[in-house]
């Protein structure tokens, strides 16, 4: 994230905050209850991200694993593929060999 994205964000959440206060002064609240009501509004919504980011991180549904989970399957692939049929077998034959001692 760049640094104009984070205070893009930052301003929005600010103006957000103003809005909200704004809007339940409008209905009828008073002052202190407006920005008691605007505050459980923006920790609310707060607390609702925190608890998707926790199941995007503990999942590793974030970009980050994705983008790395790529990476290494085309490097594994691009790998594969520069092999010689010789270095093919012989690998597989291990693999094999493996598998039967395992069982």
């Amino acid at each position: 994230m760049r640094r104009v994205d984070a205070i893009s964000i930052g301003l929005g959440v600010f103006l957000a905050g103003g809005l909200a206060y704004i809007l339940l002064q409008l209905v009828g609240l008073d002052n202190q209850e407006a920005g008691i009501w605007s505050q459980v509004l923006l920790v609310s919504g707060l607390v609702g991200w925190l608890v998707t980011y926790f199941f995007r991180a503990v999942g590793q549904k974030m970009t980050y694993h994705q983008q790395r989970e790529k990476y290494e399957q085309d490097f594994l692939q691009k790998r594969l593929e520069e092999l010689t049929p010789e270095e093919l077998a012989r690998i597989q034959a291990e693999i094999e060999q493996e598998e039967q001692t395992q069982v």
